[in-house]
């Protein structure tokens, strides 16, 4: 384990990603990666605090993962990595770091061992997977051996939600962690109008615990779930109290 991933618990680590590719854009692709993401990183100790769409076009990558990167501890992209012509994204994360690129002897070994094993033919296309920016980590894809890699803070992974998910897992252990997002949530059998009011006096009173309230249908009655986040376990549990205690009063718990 790396000495950032043994700093973990001692503060907020909060990340960005962006999903990139003209595909999701236009609808024809629909993305399965982001709650799969926001989960994943919940549950390690990092707050996902904003995700953005880009199209494959070097300039919006480039804008994207510039002004990211400055304000978040971690930005991870998916899409853009594979063998065709808009597969972009690597040159772009290199000119935003205004770094070179080119075919890495780290990443091209093992691929053209997989490609002989499996009588794949080796083309310049997917040699284009083997292209890494200079100064950077690669991130390990075990399901087809193309890697990811790591910039700087930025994590670059594919799109696949298949290969995403293990190249998340490769690129997770490096990762610096902080205190984890502890949430609670109440279900009642109320409309969420009705219980607008008292929740956000509740809200005013513990300003550092985000509350949410979400809507649902359960046999044809309107209900709402409230919930309560944070990452002090102490106070959060002195709001759920008060919540409770204020719904009880209301005879609504």
């Amino acid at each position: 384990m790396s000495n950032d991933a043994q700093a973990s618990g001692e503060g907020i680590v909060t990340a960005a990603l962006m999903v990139i590719g003209d595909e999701i854009l236009s609808g024809r692709t629909k993305d399965k990666n982001i709650g799969y993401i926001a989960d994943h990183l919940t549950a390690i100790g990092i707050q996902l605090k904003e995700v953005r769409v880009v199209p494959d076009e070097e300039a919006e990558i480039v804008a994207a993962v510039n002004a990211l990167r400055a304000r978040y501890t971690y930005v991870f992209t998916t899409g853009g990595i594979g063998p065709t012509h808009d597969d972009i994204t690597a040159d772009s994360i290199a000119r935003a770091f205004g770094v070179g690129i080119d075919v890495d002897e780290r990443a091209l070994k093992p691929m053209l061992a997989y490609f002989e094993k499996r009588g794949v033919e080796v083309t310049p296309a997917r040699l284009r997977m083997a292209r890494i920016p200079f100064g950077a980590e690669l991130v390990e894809n075990s399901v087809s051996i193309a890697p990811g890699f790591m910039l700087g803070n930025v994590i670059v992974m594919a799109g696949i939600p298949s290969i995403m998910q293990v190249m998340l897992d490769a690129a997770s252990r490096r990762l610096k962690t902080g205190k984890k997002m502890l949430s609670a949530a109440l279900d009642l059998h109320r409309p969420e109008g009705e219980i607008a009011g008292p929740f956000a006096e509740l809200q005013q009173r513990y300003p550092d615990v985000p509350m949410g309230s979400y809507p649902f249908q359960r046999d044809g009655k309107p209900g709402t779930q409230l919930v309560l986040r944070s990452t002090d376990p102490e106070r959060l549990a002195a709001a759920e109290a008060e919540l409770k205690s204020l719904l009880t009063a209301r005879g609504w718990l």
